[in-house]
């Protein structure tokens, strides 16, 4: 019990470093020992309109100072429940290096650095840049494979180039869909007109993709939609902003009219979380330079900070439930 006239360290939101939910920082990966390795790629060379996501990984660590008052857990009215306690050793890992006007040298140091932070044991939870860096992000947690791949996004993101390029954000599924570890691929919130060219749409559908919009999504229902999804095995969660509608997540590059909510991307994720094993997630494509207000950056920290949550609460019950276990023995 504090006493009132007993002084505490609050760490408020506006005070101290801005790290990703002010964890503290390892810069270092080859000095990595933790549970999760949150680390930025503020690459945004593969925009084909906007740039300016190469901000994101700055504006979402921003946002997540208000969803971390001290390093007990988090409370959660909604579920009653404690969420990221101190058990769990979750550290940022700053920014991937980038070399200007070279996207594939980018896109290289991006994939070490993944391959690394998975050698060292930790789940990769990836701050974006735009969408082109998940192509390299995929390639990187080959170790952990086989396991499917989850898109939260507006966009299919299944061209096969444009003039030559073939490592742009609009080709980062399809990309996806070319390496040997990576199993199905489902892709939800995907709308609108010009989001896709027919024949990549067709392209996805033959490769076994599941498309589905918002629409049809909540004409299906959550338990619908989670059944598409294999159930007991790993996945890997890519998430990119304008999956989100614009009304609530303007601050990215290319938005689009028709997007999923908050409450049901948060309930997706918490059951994806439950579905299988998310082996680490990027959220992607915020760009601070068209949110003036820094919503936008809040709602991604947000929903990385939720599905970060989900997840290591199903590793916890995963290892009560062995320690029961093994206790009966």
């Amino acid at each position: 019990m504090v006493k009132h006239d007993e002084k505490q360290i609050l760490n408020l939101p506006f005070t101290g470093i801005s790290t990703f939910g002010k964890y503290p920082v390892c810069p270092d990966l080859d000095q990595l020992d933790a549970d999760v390795a949150v680390i930025g790629v503020p690459n945004d060379m593969g925009t084909q309109w906007k740039s300016g996501a190469r901000m994101g990984p700055r504006g979402i660590r921003e946002g997540s100072t208000l969803y971390s008052f001290g390093l007990d857990g988090a409370y959660d009215i909604e579920n009653d429940i404690m969420y990221l306690g101190p058990d769990w050793k979750v550290v940022d890992c700053g920014d991937v290096d980038m070399v200007h006007g070279d996207l594939m040298q980018c896109h290289e140091n991006t994939e070490e650095a993944i391959r690394k932070i998975v050698s060292k044991g930790a789940m990769p939870v990836v701050l974006g840049g735009d969408h082109s860096i998940t192509a390299a992000v995929g390639k990187g947690l080959e170790e952990l494979g086989p396991f499917h791949v989850i898109q939260i996004d507006a966009h299919l993101d299944w061209a096969d180039h444009r003039s030559g390029m073939r490592y742009g954000h609009g080709n980062c599924i399809r990309r996806l869909s070319e390496l040997d570890h990576v199993q199905r691929i489902f892709q939800f919130g995907i709308r609108g007109i010009s989001s896709s060219k027919k024949e990549d749409v067709d392209a996805a559908r033959e490769y076994g993709s599941v498309i589905l919009s918002p629409r049809q999504m909540r004409k299906m229902g959550l338990e619908q939609v989670l059944e598409q999804i294999p159930a007991g095995e790993k996945y890997y969660v890519t998430i990119d902003i304008d999956g989100i509608d614009p009304s609530i997540a303007p601050g990215t590059g290319t938005p689009s009219p028709g997007g999923l909510l908050y409450d049901e991307v948060n309930e997706l994720l918490q059951g994806i979380a439950k579905r299988g094993e998310v082996i680490g997630f990027d959220l992607v494509e915020v760009a601070p330079p068209y949110d003036p207000t820094g919503m936008t950056g809040q709602v991604a920290a947000r929903i990385s900070l939720d599905l970060l949550s989900y997840v290591l609460k199903e590793k916890e019950k995963k290892r009560e439930k062995e320690k029961t276990l093994s206790s009966h023995v």
